[in-house]
């Protein structure tokens, strides 16, 4: 289908205000405009406390209505400092950080809890994010950013209506430029003179996912039931079962059965004969 399978739920890019995410301690991840590489405006999150050790920096994204996806996607894009083009830094330089996510049913604002109950909050761990490319200040200073993009996904969603995000930085110095989170489904279809349904994805980027065909305008079963399975990236596949055009009705190239006219015309000319 035409359709994009990619259906975005949150995208930073498209923020005119402060995110006003959630960040402790104070002195970590900062909330800054900067700008893209095509020199857009974005909103970005830094933060860059390599000289100092035992950094546990979080970052906490507001709620995101997950709107029934069990399996949700998120593009970061950022760039991250080479620690060794750093002079004088320690050792517990990093150049990763962490991904998490926390199922919640509730929206919360940054005021409606206090930052100890995020910080014992049962996150999940997505992954240790890394960057392909690090750029050393000679690099920055020339505006040549190299900028990093990684795509990772979680499930099964199924505890609450949404979530959040979380970002945990261990000692890089490291610009979040961007973040999309989004979900996949197949789009609504007709295929052998069948309608099918936008069906969301399964829980797994492995899983299919049944659905249930019904007949196009005067068409009717051949086959019981008809069926499409939807893959993990959103392309239906392996069709069960077909609709056919109903007698005198006749189909044509767009998935459609025509033929009333036709219809009317066979049936004048037997009564003529009759």
């Amino acid at each position: 289908g035409t359709c994009t399978a990619d259906k975005t739920v949150m995208d930073t890019r498209t923020a005119t205000a402060e995110l006003g995410w959630i960040s402790f301690p104070a002195n970590g991840w900062e909330e800054v405009s900067g700008y893209d590489e095509n020199l857009n405006t974005i909103r970005t999150y830094q933060v860059c406390n390599v000289f100092e050790p035992s950094q546990n920096n979080w970052l906490l994204t507001t709620y995101i209505d997950r709107r029934a996806a069990q399996r949700i996607y998120v593009e970061i894009r950022f760039t991250v400092r080479d620690c060794a083009s750093i002079p004088n830094v320690l050792g517990s330089c990093k150049e990763t950080f962490n991904l998490y996510y926390l199922e919640t049913d509730r929206r919360e604002t940054a005021g409606n809890r206090g930052v100890e109950y995020w910080a014992n909050a049962p996150f999940l761990k997505v992954d240790t994010i890394a960057a392909d490319e690090s750029f050393s200040q000679v690099d920055f200073g020339g505006r040549l950013m190299k900028v990093n993009t990684e795509v990772r996904s979680f499930g099964p969603l199924s505890k609450g209506r949404g979530f959040h995000l979380a970002f945990q930085d261990l000692g890089a110095c490291m610009s979040l430029l961007a973040v999309r989170v989004f979900y996949k489904k197949c789009p609504s279809i007709v295929q052998n003179f069948a309608y099918f349904p936008e069906t969301l994805t399964g829980a797994e980027s492995t899983s299919l996912v049944i659905a249930r065909g019904s007949c196009i305008e005067n068409a009717e079963e051949v086959d019981v039931p008809i069926k499409l399975y939807c893959n993990g990236d959103g392309e239906w596949m392996v069709p069960i079962g077909s609709c056919s055009c109903k007698a005198g009705y006749e189909p044509d190239s767009s998935n459609v059965c025509r033929g009333e006219h036709f219809l009317q015309t066979e049936l004048s000319e037997t009564k003529e004969f009759a």
